[in-house]
């Protein structure tokens, strides 16, 4: 019985612990968790994730990529908080990491060879269409050029181990959300990102001495 009144106690000082640090300020759960108090860091996610994860999903357009750059703005916070300015608002410091991995990642996307696996296959049926439907604009050499181009990346998606393939395929070619494939192939979500991110890297290796 006296052990249940303890951790009943307990339960209640955690209680309003979380109460009372949710109600400080950002300025505030700064310096306390710079203090050495987790549980400020973890008020500082719970304030910001569903802001940041709009603001970088309306930049990108993709909800999924969107929350694993936000995963990493909040890794960098985590890391680096020591040395954030505190004479700045945190708001604007935590928005600009956000807003630079996202403009990164649009930037990246210009020179990813993913991207340029999804761009050909985008067009696939505008490519292999009966030449009579052919815009008459299109030069006969840039559609061979496209031809070519387009045959050079499924080479490269070929040569990917199947389990590699299998997640780059659905997610980059149909457009599948991750716990879709977790459920596809049977692997658990982790399983997925980690895979479908070795396929990635593999495929840039692939594909890059084919395009040079």
């Amino acid at each position: 019985m006296v052990h249940a009144i303890r951790v009943l106690d307990e339960q209640r000082t955690a209680s309003q612990a979380r109460r009372e640090i949710a109600e400080l300020g950002d300025s505030q759960l700064v310096q306390l968790f710079l203090d050495g108090e987790e549980q400020a860091f973890t008020e500082l996610v719970r304030r910001y994730e569903r802001r940041l994860q709009n603001f970088v999903f309306g930049t990108l357009g993709d909800r999924e990529r969107a929350e694993d750059l936000i995963q990493e703005t909040f890794i960098r916070v985590y890391r680096h908080l020591d040395r954030f300015d505190q004479s700045r608002k945190f708001s604007t410091w935590i928005y600009t990491i956000a807003g630079n991995l996202a403009k990164n990642e649009l930037r990246n996307r210009s020179r990813n060879p993913v991207v340029l696996f999804q761009a050909l296959m985008k067009n696939w049926e505008a490519d292999f269409r009966p030449l009579e439907w052919e815009d008459p604009k299109t030069r006969p050499d840039d559609l061979y050029r496209r031809r070519a181009l387009r045959e050079k990346v499924h080479e490269a998606v070929r040569k990917l181990s199947e389990h590699h393939r299998v997640v780059f395929v659905l997610r980059e070619l149909h457009g599948k959300r991750y716990e879709e494939i977790a459920e596809i192939t049977g692997c658990s979500l982790g399983t997925v990102k980690s895979r479908l991110n070795r396929a990635r890297n593999n495929f840039a290796r692939l594909i890059a001495p084919m395009i040079e």
